[in-house]
């Protein structure tokens, strides 16, 4: 079992690791949602990942997953074996599982997905922050300054890329759960300015202001909804930067890099067999 950490930018020479691979796992682990993709077949289907939750057994209302935490590691395992069984099959040997996770993710919440990832059995782990998954995906191929906003049902995170690496990262405990029903969405909205705010003015560098210029690029369900994505523009003073389909960008992102990974290693798999 390998366990490692990945940026959206894998050279050859540092792909060689994973050569026996051949098969792999996207995964998105969410408060709301759960995405995962699959080589050749894209995006799967959403689980629900509040649903998941055993009402009985559960520790509260809720999903196993709150605010970017894992509170419910046993119902959290049981819903990741059940959609690895789904995508891979009941034997994971020889497969690679690329997880996101939130940028400012807890040591704790990286460890309880570690954990869980690597008993559903796959050969490799890779955990990708949620920001360079996205910028993977969405993201300029020039490198530069670049700041992500990742709207969630529960987080928001704010994140500087520079030339693919974080810099800088802001996280609010606030997203689309928060919002009542017809309210409009001031609250996420005035939370993305303070933190893009705080950033700039604590930045020594320009690199904010560069990322400013060239358009944040907005990710998470909260970038689906037109009446936040325009306040966050008027709020900036800025264009955005939207990507197709915004609620599934961390998972193509988390796709692309696993696409990479796969490639390589049976790349190196057949140069190893020449030899």
């Amino acid at each position: 079992m390998r366990v490692s950490h990945a940026g959206p930018r894998l050279g050859r020479s540092g792909l060689r690791e994973y050569r026996g691979v051949t098969r792999g796992l996207a995964l998105d682990l969410g408060s709301s949602r759960t995405r995962a993709w699959m080589p050749g077949l894209g995006v799967l289907p959403d689980t629900d990942t509040c649903d998941a939750a055993d009402a009985n057994a559960g520790p509260g209302p809720g999903g196993p997953v709150r605010r970017g935490r894992i509170v419910d590691p046993v119902t959290c395992g049981r819903m990741l074996d059940r959609i690895a069984d789904r995508a891979l099959g009941a034997d994971r040997t020889g497969a690679v599982v690329v997880l996101s996770l939130p940028v400012l993710a807890g040591a704790g919440h990286r460890a309880a997905a570690r954990e869980l990832i690597t008993a559903l059995g796959p050969t490799t782990v890779i955990a990708l922050d949620s920001a360079r998954a996205a910028a993977a995906c969405a993201g300029p191929r020039n490198g530069g300054p670049l700041l992500v906003v990742d709207i969630g049902a529960e987080l928001t995170e704010v994140t500087l890329l520079v030339d693919g690496q974080v810099r800088d990262a802001r996280q609010a405990e606030t997203g689309l759960t928060d919002l009542a029903p017809l309210e409009p969405p001031t609250t996420v909205v005035r939370t993305v300015v303070d933190m893009v705010d705080e950033m700039r003015r604590q930045d020594r560098n320009g690199a904010v202001l560069g990322a400013l210029r060239r358009g944040p690029l907005l990710a998470g369900g909260g970038a689906a909804r037109s009446d936040i994505t325009h306040r966050v523009a008027a709020g900036l003073s800025v264009p955005v930067r939207l990507p197709d389909d915004p609620a599934t960008t961390v998972v193509r992102g988390a796709g692309l890099v696993l696409s990479s990974v796969l490639h390589h290693a049976g790349a190196a798999g057949t140069e190893d067999g020449r030899r």
